[in-house]
């Protein structure tokens, strides 16, 4: 179109929109990364960092973290308690803490960890196994480590290994039996536990995670179980010991309204507990602080209608009020943001690798004598299609015609060949009502089918099951869009296929001009140029929980850092080798060198018996074995 523009490319990408303040569309038509909002001045090029990847040799797909995102969203979120602490004259502090369990990744936990120091900033583990993690990265004695989930005999030991060397780690009971293990615990290692209880909210959050509050709740104590365990701990000479009210009502809350009723109904349950006697020090609001992945600052799944700085108002304020209205001191708060600290510092690049179109193929559609009426039809129709009027009619004519040859086909009364030819006269016919329809104000039901139908699928060397599992597993949507070639018109309507062999690896679901759409258009493929998209927002849970669904495993991982002094204003700090075939290979419990063995054997066999010469055997042999050292993924020359 010849008003094709960068803002046209914003508008259909919504970059902006779905960025946070760190990504948008150059002027050159390239993504660009803004890794530290309060200097703008550092803009880096995506198709730099493309070409940097490049010359390290590292293969693609990749993962691309910038850890400056990662700090900045760290220091976002505390420095917005802290204004609205102060500006509320709240008496509390904040205290947050990451849960693990959206991000384990080493180098994430320890970047959030740094840069989380000059705030207290804490860690939150769900599990053993996080907890041992936990233990060992969190060495700041005044933050906290928050200890949730279901706990045995072992996790609690280890908690109390954790009082014992100083740190403030909170045990959550989750449920009534794990506060009589606790105390019995504690009381043989005489070590003195810090306590807190999971309230299960009456109010439900909204969003694909609402189940999380509600009576029906995996996690968390009734107000009766409250109680009693308060009144136990009294019974026990511990009642000192609870410090802390947490309650959790969903991941990725998509309505301030349902943080706006938790915070009054948790408010209301640390007051009564402290007018009982039971002064607790902190309440954890628990995690929910959304992401919008759509761009559309709505209800919707993928969004939220409130901004991280009204989030975290609420929360002071709302606890304020309730404090003041019963007469009880501010709690120090907590909350446990995992997805709105990391998802937007990672991304997944991979390269379309090809194009699959099912009317791509085209055959000689001429006249033969003695051919089939039907295969006579169908050419008619579109040898006229120009000099009729009703382009529903012709829709419903093509559409009869070409049912009746496929039964005819299945009766042996129409021939292969005819088929062939009554199937591209068909698809040639769609397009044709595809594009005369396109301005049209009115576009009859079954034919609004048609972008669908005649669009591509994108080839990506990647698999969604890996690192997109949420589009698959939940319908999450994740932004996509070219890396490059946005100040020109993309004229492309195509869906996205991985390289699995799975129907299910597919991206079909998009937000175009804040709609939701099952096409998304992307710029026509050029010879020996390689065209890359972006999957945005990928550093919550996608980057931890793949599975090796055709043994794809985990991708090669790049680590960036903005650097001003460099003239593309950043710098490749490590690259992470990605699975090899070896490592998917022994991870389901196979032998690779006795794998290479078997084969070199049988190849040896073949030179024995003349029918491969000893060159070219030993090539055959170390091509096998570079198979097995190599990535796991498609190799582009």
């Amino acid at each position: 179109m010849s008003d094709w523009s960068i803002e046209e490319a914003e508008r259909v990408y919504g970059v902006s929109q779905w960025g946070g303040g760190y990504f948008k569309v150059g002027e050159n038509g390239n993504v660009h990364i803004t890794p530290v909002p309060e200097d703008p001045s550092i803009q880096i090029d995506f198709n730099s960092v493309i070409d940097d990847i490049k010359k390290e040799g590292v293969q693609f797909p990749v993962v691309v973290r910038f850890h400056d995102i990662l700090r900045s969203q760290v220091a976002g979120l505390n420095k917005a308690f802290r204004t609205s602490i102060e500006e509320a004259d709240y008496k509390g502090q904040y205290q947050g803490v990451y849960p693990v369990k959206v991000n384990q990744m080493r180098e994430v936990v320890e970047e959030i960890v740094d840069a989380g120091k000059p705030f207290n900033y804490g860690l939150e583990a769900g599990s053993k196994a996080e907890l041992l993690t936990v233990l060992a990265m969190n060495t700041n004695e005044e933050s906290l480590t928050i200890l949730n989930g279901y706990k045995d005999d072992e996790v609690m030991r280890l908690a109390l290994l954790g009082r014992k060397l100083g740190r403030r780690v909170v045990v959550v009971v989750e449920k009534f039996t794990e506060l009589l293990l606790l105390v019995k615990i504690s009381k043989e290692l005489d070590i003195e536990p810090i306590i807190g209880v999971r309230s299960k909210m009456t109010v439900k959050g909204r969003g694909k995670w609402e189940s999380s509050g509600g009576e029906r709740a995996k996690f968390g104590l009734t107000i009766t179980e409250i109680i009693n365990a308060a009144r136990y701990l009294e019974e026990q000479g511990m009642a000192h010991c609870l410090k802390l009210l947490h309650f959790h009502i969903g991941s990725q809350l998509t309505d301030i309204r349902a943080v706006k009723e938790a915070v009054t109904e948790g408010a209301r349950i640390y007051a009564d507990l402290h007018k009982m006697g039971f002064e607790l020090d902190y309440v954890d609001v628990g995690g929910g602080l959304g992401i919008d992945y759509d761009g559309s600052n709505s209800t919707n799944e993928s969004s939220r209608n409130y901004s991280m700085q009204e989030y975290v108002a609420d929360v002071v304020y709302g606890m304020k009020e309730m404090c003041d209205l019963e007469g009880v001191p501010h709690p120090n708060l907590v909350s446990e943001s995992g997805r709105a600290i990391t998802a937007h510092h990672s991304c997944v690049i991979t390269e379309i690798v090809g194009e699959i179109k099912s009317n791509a193929s085209q055959m000689d559609t001429s006249a033969k004598e003695g051919e089939h009426i039907f295969l006579r039809n169908m050419r008619e129709l579109a040898d006229t299609f120009g000099e009729q009027t009703n382009m529903h009619e012709i829709y419903n004519d093509a559409s009869q015609y070409k049912e009746q040859a496929l039964d005819a086909f299945k009766l042996r009364v129409l021939s292969l060949e005819e088929l062939g030819k009554i199937e591209t006269l068909y698809w040639q016919i769609m397009a044709r009502l595809q594009k005369w329809y396109r301005n049209e104000e009115y576009v009859p039901e079954e034919l609004q089918e048609l972008d669908y139908s005649l669009s591509s699928q994108y080839l990506c060397n990647f698999s969604i099951f890996q690192s997109a599992a949420d589009t698959w597993a939940i319908d999450q949507l994740l932004p996509v869009v070219p890396l490059t070639r946005m100040n020109e018109e993309p004229t492309v309507n195509c869906s996205l296929v991985d390289i699995t062999c799975d129907s299910d690896g597919k991206i079909d679901q998009f937000t175009i001009g804040r709609e939701i759409t099952d096409i998304i258009p992307m710029h026509p493929l050029k010879k020996d140029q390689p065209y890359y998209v972006g999957l945005f927002l990928t550093g919550a849970y996608q980057d931890v929980m793949g599975d090796m669904h055709n043994l794809f495993g985990r991708l090669n991982e790049v680590h960036i850092y903005s650097y001003d002094d460099d003239p593309e204003d950043f710098y490749i700090e490590e690259v992470v080798k990605g699975s090899s075939v070896e490592d998917v290979l022994n991870i389901m419990q196979y032998n690779p060198r006795a794998m290479a063995s078997d084969v070199k054997r049988l190849i040896d066999k073949q030179v024995w018996d003349g029918k491969l010469n000893p060159r070219e055997g030993v090539r055959w042999t170390d091509f096998y074995e570079n198979c097995l050292s190599g990535y796991t993924y498609l190799k582009q020359s």
